[in-house]
């Protein structure tokens, strides 16, 4: 009897048929969650592709909807430029005609040529005085003219032709961007903080700091408040009221209030250009913060009605992937002229010497040699007609800073 086995009263015993069919139940249960699982991440990517396909297809036709060829042949092989990640140029124009849905013959009210260069992690501004006195390239027998006519004689080309002739840069793109729709793009980025250089009062409807019913209008128009060194902007709506609303921040009216302002300035254009320029940075700033938010139907329509340029979608794109780490230091610039009176007409004359300046500068930010810049008036034009319009040769010039060095 001792050798029986033993076994416990009232237990029931588990055949081993009973303990598979539980492994399987629990195994079919893991592998229903596991498709359950699998499911909701299908479907969440899904939904994921199908809204990066609609951005996607909103981005691009965005961008198609603003190509526009300038029909210059480039310089350099740009595409071989931005596959390798090397510094770049872009060559801003602004203008204040509406949409730029029509063709127009105006007048560019801004130029500013910009280069990125992801190694220095450095993009520079450098405006150019839209006075200064020039041959447009193309059409030298229009002599003298100013550097922002190039644009009414022959568009993007020979506005184009005539900067990268005059100093001696390689112009890798363009870009034209109506000044009023700048307005919309503070707003979309939520609005820019930036530092004004100088106090000041603007009422956009006279161009002063006055009221519109003083120029006979129907209307007072408001009244924009900038106070130097500060951020804060105020606002006196219909700009007889002296109650002011004030923010730390510019939307897009204030913006463009502030980058508009010219008869006050003691600078005149060049501060004008200089508030122009921290406006673009202000709004680059905030952008590159959260990009992404830019992707949406009202920017983009913005951007088709208000921007031209010859960058196609692959190169943006290669933009944002290889040279971002450009927007984290902006260095601003411009090429600085004196006035002249040319049959009574006041245009700005950049010397020799500010030419080459502004030629080093943009070169070394491209990471090129040092070259000469090129011709003094861009185009060519006689000494003899030079000098019959009063203005200095790049040989007069030459000779003067050779004299005064020598004296000193």
């Amino acid at each position: 009897m001792d050798n029986e086995p033993q076994v416990e009263p009232n237990l029931p015993s588990r055949s081993r048929s009973s303990r598979n069919d539980r492994q399987l139940n629990r195994k079919k249960k893991k592998h229903r969650g596991f498709k359950i699982v699998m499911a909701i991440i299908g479907v969440l990517g899904v939904i994921t592709g199908v809204y990066a396909a609609n951005t996607f297809e909103r981005v691009h036709n965005a961008v198609d909807k603003t190509f526009k060829s300038s029909g210059v042949k480039k310089a350099r092989n740009v595409s071989s430029v931005l596959k390798s990640g090397k510094p770049f140029t872009v060559l801003l124009l602004g203008t204040d005609t509406g949409e730029l849905g029509r063709e127009d013959a105006g007048r560019t009210d801004s130029l500013m040529l910009m280069t990125v260069n992801p190694a220095k992690k450095k993009t520079t501004l450098m405006s150019i005085p839209r006075d200064t006195v020039i041959a447009p390239v193309g059409y030298e027998e229009e002599f003298p003219q100013k550097m922002n006519a190039a644009y009414e004689f022959g568009k993007e080309a020979a506005t184009i032709k005539t900067i990268q002739t005059w100093l001696n840069v390689p112009i890798d793109f363009y870009a034209m961007v109506n000044m009023r729709g700048m307005e919309d793009v503070v707003n979309e980025v939520g609005g820019i903080e930036v530092k004004s250089p100088l106090t000041f009062k603007y009422n956009p409807l006279t161009a002063h700091a006055d009221s519109g019913l003083n120029y006979g209008f129907s209307e007072a128009g408001d009244l924009y408040s900038f106070t130097e060194g500060s951020t804060r902007v105020g606002i006196s709506k219909g700009a007889t009221n002296t109650n002011y609303t004030y923010s730390n921040k510019m939307d897009g009216a204030a913006a463009l209030a502030f980058s508009r302002m010219r008869y006050d300035d003691p600078q005149g254009d060049y501060g004008r250009t200089q508030r122009q320029r921290l406006v673009l940075q202000g709004i680059m700033n905030k952008a590159k913060q959260s990009p992404m938010k830019l992707v949406n139907q009202s920017f983009l329509d913005t951007l088709s009605k208000n921007a031209r340029t010859d960058l196609t979608y692959d190169d943006m794109m290669m933009i944002v992937q290889k040279y971002i780490s450009a927007a984290n230091k902006i260095v601003t610039d411009h090429a600085q002229g004196g006035g002249y009176m040319i049959g009574g007409v006041s245009y700005e004359h950049v010397t020799k010497s500010e030419q080459q300046r502004v030629t080093n500068v943009l070169r070394s930010s491209l990471g090129l040699s040092q070259e000469k810049s090129g011709p003094l008036y861009a185009g060519d034009v006689s000494q003899a007609t030079i000098v019959s319009l009063g203005l200095p040769s790049a040989a007069t010039e030459a000779a003067t800073e050779t004299s005064s060095s020598d004296d000193n």
